[in-house]
């Protein structure tokens, strides 16, 4: 059972954003769509561990948005 947890709500401008963040969450969580985007909850037993993987998460999200914000600026 999991005593800590952390919610995330992402609004990305677009679709093809939202596709693409969702997508680099695919083997990390479960992802949770809504009208104007989507949310993720990440649940651990220690507050420890759920820093670990809370911080993992963030770093595939900004990854993905530094490829979006590059792609973007080229297409």
């Amino acid at each position: 059972m999991a005593v800590w947890s952390i919610d995330l709500h992402l609004h990305p401008e677009s679709t093809l954003d939202a596709n693409a963040l969702a997508a680099s969450l695919a083997t990390e969580c479960e992802v949770q769509w809504a009208d104007h985007g989507f949310s993720i909850r990440v649940e651990e037993a220690t507050c420890k561990d759920l820093r670990a993987m809370w911080n993992t998460r963030l770093r595939g999200l900004i990854a993905t948005d530094n490829v979006l914000k590059v792609l973007g600026k080229h297409s």
